[in-house]
């Protein structure tokens, strides 16, 4: 093709682009496959953690999906000039079947099925509360939702559909423990489609795909449990403590935040308290700056362990579930593992994409 390019400057231009032509009508598997893996290198440089910081959720989760085109593309060149894909009938039945069956998973799981729930359990919005500036939540009603598999500490792909943008979707935990009767996501405006869920109206449809997350009581294994959050990502742990089976003392959330303005569902906290016997640890204060760290700065004398030690003596025998931001999360994880709590027992959600 470079040597195209150079012969189109410097012979006549239409034997030129006869020979282009001809390039194209020969070697199409060729050009798909550098379609293809063009679309597939895109996808894997934009999800690089640098690149991700600096694009918006829309556009990232638009770019990623030119994985589906950059691999759906590429596959005439395998099917065509693939050694192990022509060598044998039998060969070509098994590849040609095996992409079937990821087509067919694909459009089932990613469409299929949403769209079933959709009809199904006929979604609509029916209030949005403000919970603090920027933070707002979304009730969600339907029916037949004892129905949806869905559970406390898990999150959706939610789609709501008011106008141009609908067809991205945004992953939001449930911030209450799903009922026959709604769902609930609590939201914080960090973006375009974040942001426009407070002028949501009621009777708005909604499109949900999922659930995702194992961040549900299925993976414990201690009567004892200590719930570790910072900011917004204490929306999947609320649920949690509400679903969560409990005797007085069993559960201990720790929650981590700027200051006593910033917390989020207060009166709902000190209700389960109450109900459910659950332990709530409020943890106010600016980050530590000499280090990554879960605790405040007025803690920084003491390593994670310690900090978290103080609060839970006992942590080393409970199931810890940890969610917040990327690094916080790191260190709060790290923090249970240092203080004796086995690997297989720290139960980690990043809210992050």
């Amino acid at each position: 093709m470079a040597l195209i390019v150079v012969g189109y400057a410097l012979t006549d231009r239409r034997d030129v682009l006869r020979e282009a032509w001809h390039l194209v009508l020969t070697y199409p598997g060729m050009l798909l496959a550098t379609a293809g893996f063009a679309c597939l290198v895109m996808v894997v440089v934009t999800s690089v953690r640098a690149a991700r910081r600096r694009l918006r959720y829309e556009s990232w989760h638009l770019l990623h999906l030119y994985a589906y085109l950059g691999t759906g593309i590429a596959l005439p060149h395998q099917i065509w000039t693939g050694a192990d894909f022509v060598a044998t009938p039998w060969a070509r039945a098994y590849w040609w079947s095996v992409y079937a069956i990821s087509l067919g998973s694909v459009l089932v799981w990613r469409v299929g099925v949403p769209v079933l729930r959709t009809v199904r359990h006929r979604l609509v919005v029916t209030r949005v509360d403000v919970e603090a500036p920027g933070v707002v939540s979304v009730h969600v009603g339907g029916r037949d939702l004892q129905r949806l598999p869905v559970r406390a500490g898990q999150f959706l792909q939610w789609r709501f559909l008011d106008g141009p943008g609908w067809t991205r979707a945004h992953p939001y935990s449930l911030s209450a423990q799903p009922t026959v009767d709604g769902l609930r996501i609590t939201v914080k405006d960090l973006g375009d489609g974040s942001g426009r869920l407070a002028s949501l109206r009621p009777g708005t449809r909604v499109v949900v795909e999922g659930p995702y997350g194992r961040l549900t009581e299925e993976v414990r294994t201690r009567r004892r449990v200590t719930l570790l959050s910072a900011g917004v990502g204490v929306t999947p742990l609320r649920a949690l403590l509400e679903d969560l089976d409990q005797g007085p003392g069993d559960v201990t959330l720790v929650y981590r935040s700027r200051g006593p303005q910033d917390v989020l569902f207060r009166d709902e906290l000190d209700r389960l308290q109450q109900t459910h016997g659950a332990r709530v640890v409020h943890v106010h204060g600016p980050r530590v700056t000499a280090r990554s760290s879960w605790m405040p700065q007025q803690a920084a004398h003491l390593t994670d362990a310690e900090g978290l030690l103080q609060i839970v003596p006992d942590v080393a025998e409970h199931d810890v579930y940890v969610c917040g931001g990327p690094e916080w999360a790191e260190a709060a994880a790290q923090a249970a593992r240092d203080a004796g709590v086995p690997a297989r027992n720290v139960h980690l959600e990043r809210f992050a994409w």
